[in-house]
This record gives C-alpha cells, sequence and structure tokens, in this order.
C-alpha cells in the first residue's frame, strides 16, 4: 500500500480497477516518465504514437461502449486518468479530448453512420479528434459563440475560428460547434475539408508536452450529413464537458500524487543541519496537510465515479469535484516546490513542469469561477452567470 493511502481507500477498489490501474502505470512508467522533460522542454510530444499505443490497451474512449471501446465503468476511467496525469497533464489530456470530448460527442449524438466512420478508428488511436468549442473571443461564455452554420441547398457552410484546442494540430475530425438559425449545433468536420486550416499554438508555459491550435473555417462547405443529429442547443457540448471534467477530478490527483512522492522522497534523502529534511516539524506539518488534501480529494473522485456508474451523477456534483481537486492539487504541486527548494524549479524533478500544468488545468473545462457559480446556483437557485 501506498504510504499516501492514509484511509485505505485502496481496499475500496475492485481488483478489475486495481488492474487497470496497474497496467496504465506500467505504461507511463515505460512510455512516458523517460521521455516527459524532454518533450515538455522542446514543447513537443510524439501524440500519434502515444495514440496508438493508447488505443492497443483500450484507453481511448474506455468508457464508451461498443464500435472497438473498451466499455469500462467510469472508476476505472478515472483511475487511468489519474495514472496518465502522474505523467503528465498533457498525456492524460491527449486521451480526455479524445475520449471524453470527440467520441462521446460523436458516440452521444452522432448518427449510425458518423459512429461507424470515425469511432474504431478513434478507439485504436489510428484517427485523431478534437473538440471546437472555445472560441478567440468567447472562453467561458460558450452561448456568445461567433461561428456560424448556414444552410446552403443540402449542404452547411461554416465560418469561424476555435482557439485553445487540443489536439488540433494533428487531429483527423474536429467535433466544431456552430450557430445556426435553429441554434447551437455539432458537426463532425474532417480536417481536410477545403477552407479548414489549424495552426500550432507555440510559446505556451504550460501543457507543453500537448499539442494545441487554432481552427479557423473560412466557408467550409459539408454535407447534411457532417451534422451530428441528436446535438440540439447548447446542452449538447456542456453535456461532453462534464464527461471530460470527470476524468479531471481524478487526473489532477495524479498530478499531485507524482509531486508528493517525490517531494517525500526528497524530504527523506535530502539533509540540512545534520538531519533529513522530513526530521523537521514544519516540513512534516506541510507533508501531513497535503497527504489529507490529497486523500480527500481521492474520496471525492472515488464517489463521483461511483455515482456515474449508478448513472446518477450530475454536472453539479462533478463541478465540485473538479473545482476541489484541481484547486488542491495545484497547491499541493506549490507546496512541494518548497520543500525541494532551489532544485522544485529544475526540471530534473517533475514539481514545477506538474504546477504549470496545473495552471492551464485550474482553467479548462471550466475555470474556478464558472465551477464556483454552478455550485453557487445549485444552493441558492440563483443563477448569477449574467
Amino acid at each position: 500500500m501506498s504510504p499516501l493511502d492514509l484511509l485505505d481507500v485502496d481496499a475500496s477498489l475492485s481488483e478489475e480497477e486495481r488492474q487497470i490501474r496497474a497496467v496504465v502505470r506500467r505504461l507511463v512508467d515505460d512510455r512516458v516518465r523517460p521521455h516527459v522533460a524532454g518533450w515538455y522542454e522542446r514543447g513537443e510530444v510524439p501524440a500519434r504514437e502515444l495514440a496508438r499505443e493508447f488505443g492497443k490497451l483500450g484507453l481511448l474512449g474506455m468508457h464508451l461502449t461498443g464500435y472497438g471501446c473498451a466499455g469500462s465503468s467510469a472508476v476505472a476511467y478515472g483511475l487511468a486518468c489519474l495514472e496518465l496525469e502522474a505523467g503528465d497533464s498533457g498525456v492524460r489530456s491527449l486521451v480526455s479530448v479524445q475520449g471524453s470530448l470527440a467520441m462521446y460527442a460523436i458516440w452521444r449524438y452522432g448518427s449510425e453512420e458518423q459512429k461507424q466512420r470515425w469511432l474504431p478508428a478513434m478507439a485504436a488511436g489510428e484517427a485523431i479528434g478534437s473538440f471546437g468549442l472555445t472560441e478567440p473571443d468567447h472562453g467561458s461564455d460558450p452561448a456568445s459563440m461567433a461561428t456560424r452554420a448556414r444552410r446552403d441547398g443540402d449542404d452547411w457552410i461554416l465560418d469561424g475560428a476555435k482557439m485553445w484546442i487540443t489536439n488540433a494540430p494533428i487531429a483527423d475530425v474536429a467535433v466544431i460547434w456552430a450557430r445556426t438559425d435553429d441554434g447551437v449545433r455539432g458537426f463532425a468536420v474532417p480536417m481536410d475539408t477545403p477552407g479548414v486550416t489549424a495552426r500550432e499554438i507555440r510559446q505556451k508555459m504550460s501543457l507543453r508536452a500537448s499539442l494545441t491550435g487554432e481552427i479557423v473555417l473560412d466557408g467550409v462547405r459539408l454535407p447534411a450529413d457532417a451534422r451530428l443529429p441528436e446535438a440540439v442547443g447548447l446542452k449538447a457540448p456542456l453535456s461532453c464537458l462534464t464527461e471530460a471534467r470527470h476524468g479531471i477530478v481524478w487526473g489532477a490527483l495524479g498530478a499531485a500524487r507524482d509531486c508528493l512522492e517525490t517531494a517525500l522522497d526528497y524530504a527523506t534523502t535530502r539533509t540540512q543541519f545534520g538531519r533529513p529534511l522530513a526530521g523537521f516539524q514544519l516540513t512534516q506539518a506541510k507533508l501531513a496537510d497535503m497527504a489529507v488534501e490529497w486523500n480527500k480529494g481521492l474520496l471525492l473522485a472515488l464517489h463521483l465515479g461511483r455515482l456515474a456508474d449508478a448513472g446518477r451523477l450530475r454536472p453539479a456534483q462533478v463541478s465540485v469535484g473538479k473545482l476541489n481537486n484541481v484547486r488542491e492539487a495545484l497547491d499541493i504541486a506549490r507546496q512541494c516546490r518548497t520543500i525541494l527548494g532551489a532544485n522544485g524549479v529544475s526540471g530534473e524533478y517533475p514539481v514545477m513542469r506538474h504546477a504549470n500544468n496545473l495552471e492551464s488545468v485550474l482553467t479548462y473545462e471550466g475555470t474556478s469561477e464558472i465551477h464556483q457559480l454552478v455550485i453557487g446556483q445549485q444552493l441558492t437557485g440563483l443563477s448569477a452567470f449574467a
């Protein structure tokens, strides 16, 4: 048992869940950890190669059923996200955007033809998906999106731009959300369609081991069957975000655990004033407080996962998990950095990389402020969004 598992949460997992966790942990240890510091420093990641390896293990869309998907439980998916993000938030983002956003949107709202065309290849990692909701001028307010889709005979014409889109530079298909005369609709857009361009966003100080881009749609003509027929209104993309946020609730704990394990090892082996750092009261207080918050976060994630598997998970509950676990994970990363002192900012250790990544995780899939307002509305019955 890990020394961080103060509450013996591990005993609440099934044998299958522990086995899935172990398989993903080995993959991360073998394929991600030896290279991720270099990927981060260079601002690159072999995303297509990783996607194929993840596909072989059934990690892509693993909580979906049919079409080559593994049909795993929500808890198993969460544990996989935790292990992936213990390697790097960018690696978990690759899996999360592929499975919980792009694949889920097609799986939940697409036609049978769209599902057959895209999902098996995406589950295998042979096709990469992205999810185009955020725009250059509209992040937390998707209802104000400027991207438009208009009918032209039997076709649709799309114009607009999407920003901060994970996987966009290498995507084969993008799920694009656009405003129509009948409200918000979703479209499965092949990225080789004329008028579609993707530009990689460089000079990021966070999520550097992740490919992020801008998608520009200039008079993109799509056939009628490109529209996701069951996606009606803004509730459709928001439901996809709920799927992705559940993975983040778990994933952020992976980054926090990696920081905690690094700090604990460092504190017990680093000697100052003739004794290990871990022998000082202030250091033990830091470690104790962080371990308590990590265990609380794990209990919260497990509870939400069990609710999801029972079909009873509500969006506001996911907001509780995302708000708490990402916020606490970032605090843990920052505190661990202080234990490592100057070494905490070195790429030789993962702590500063995780802290920088978590700054992005704090923002995407709903900022902390947005989740506070979701919870506030749940408590008061009053919307404070406008």
